[in-house]
């Protein structure tokens, strides 16, 4: 059987920028950051206290009793999938419940259940723990949650990869309804990691950012000279994969299209990425969706604004594209909602997806002046207009070294 096409039908997003496709993409647009200091009881225990928090009240979208057994993590993956759900019909599962399933990326599952556990347990002498703690602290809770939420009886699946874990979730979707498995999937990530365990943790790797003596919310600087690390931010983000033919049947509208998907591991180093692991996934991804590099007209990177990374993706996008590398626009939204772990790869194709679709392609905010090693078309003043892109690729690498890339294309391109 030939490969079969995947049209995304919904898209859903919780993030530090705002709730929903619209207002996510409206800050994008405006290079609004969502980057402040935390305000957190425990932020004066933190050296570095700056983050990208979702503004987001569990008890507005679930009532008491369910609330008390979902952990943050599974609030924003449920919240997402209802967006992304609404977005692309409830119809759309009428008939499809046993060849439609759930493939979701996590990197710290529920991180503030786990938190909370110790820090009653070993800080106030708790002698026990809430009956749901395992239900909500495990990483799969999200995915299991949603696969309940809409009764999808086919395959439920959850990544963890580090930060390229919704990334490998959303091309492993793609995978399963381009061999004729299945004909819808719920794909993405989510991430909570703004706790005071996790923060502490990631303080003592030395990897993030350090907070801006002028502005706060300007932290993040992938690309810039002056970088100092990554920010971490929370969110989640769903899309809904269909069959393009299946959608078609429906008269689903069509958000775009998933064409190819790439994957690799660099086998090297826990924390140091490899220009050759980053090219070979975005090299395979694009052989996956039989195109060359010159066909890309937009390169949302992964961009984390730590020293080794921005080089190395620079350096890798040199590698693949070659003469093309210096004629598509780049640029990394981290800058404005900063690093979202096993989340980022979904929120980030979420935002290359509306790019495409509203012909505006999103700045890499604070980027005043580029590290000469980084020197490719890094958009720095302001969205870019670019009505005529249709293909893009989204970068998602990861500590450990899982590589993973996703192209896209706008919905006119693919009917084009």
């Amino acid at each position: 059987m030939a490969a079969r096409r995947v049209a995304v039908t919904g898209l859903g997003v919780v993030s530090p920028l705002g709730m929903g496709e619209a207002s996510f993409f409206e800050s994008l647009q405006a290079g609004r950051s969502g980057v402040r200091r935390l305000d957190a009881p425990f932020s004066a225990r933190l050296a570095t206290r700056i983050g990208a928090p979702v503004d987001f009240d569990g008890a507005a979208h679930f009532a008491p009793p369910r609330l008390r057994m979902l952990d943050r993590v599974s609030q924003f993956a449920l919240v997402a999938a209802r967006q992304a759900v609404d977005g692309a019909g409830l119809d759309a599962f009428d008939k499809a419940r046993e060849r439609g399933g759930v493939f979701l990326g996590t990197g710290m599952g529920g991180a503030q259940t786990t938190d909370d556990g110790y820090r009653a347990l070993y800080e106030q002498g708790a002698t026990r723990l809430p009956p749901f703690s395992v239900l909500m602290a495990m990483n799969h809770a999200a995915a299991a949650w949603i696969g309940i939420e809409y009764g999808l009886q086919g395959p439920n699946l959850t990544y963890s990869t580090a930060c390229s874990s919704s990334a490998v979730a959303i091309g492993e979707a793609w995978r399963r309804i381009r061999s004729g498995e299945m004909d819808v999937m719920l794909a993405g990530g989510s991430e909570a990691p703004l706790n005071l365990g996790t923060l502490k943790a990631w303080e003592a790797l030395k990897t993030l950012a350090s907070e801006d003596a002028d502005d706060p919310s300007s932290s993040c600087k992938p690309f810039a000279l002056n970088r100092s690390g990554m920010v971490l931010g929370e969110g989640a983000a769903v899309l809904v994969l269909e069959e393009w033919e299946h959608a078609q049947r429906r008269g689903a509208h069509i958000r775009g299209e998933l064409i190819g998907y790439g994957l690799s591991t660099d086998s090297s180093h826990m924390t140091h990425p490899t220009v050759e692991g980053q090219a070979r996934a975005m090299a395979l991804a694009l052989e996956s969706a039989g195109i060359d590099a010159s066909a890309i007209h937009y390169i949302n990177a992964h961009g984390t604004g730590t020293a080794a990374n921005d080089v190395t993706e620079t350096n890798a996008i040199r590698q693949v594209f070659a003469a093309h590398a210096d004629h598509v626009p780049v640029s990394s939204t981290k800058s404005m909602h900063g690093h979202l772990l096993g989340a980022a790869g979904a929120v980030e194709l979420v935002a290359t997806l509306l790019a495409l679709e509203r012909g505006t392609l999103p700045p890499t905010i604070n980027l005043r002046m580029a590290d000469p090693a980084c020197d490719l078309d890094y958009i720095s003043d302001g969205a870019r207009q670019a009505s005529g892109a249709g293909v893009a690729m989204s970068n998602a690498f990861a500590f450990g070294g899982t590589n993973a890339v996703l192209v896209c294309r706008s919905a006119d391109a693919a009917r084009g």
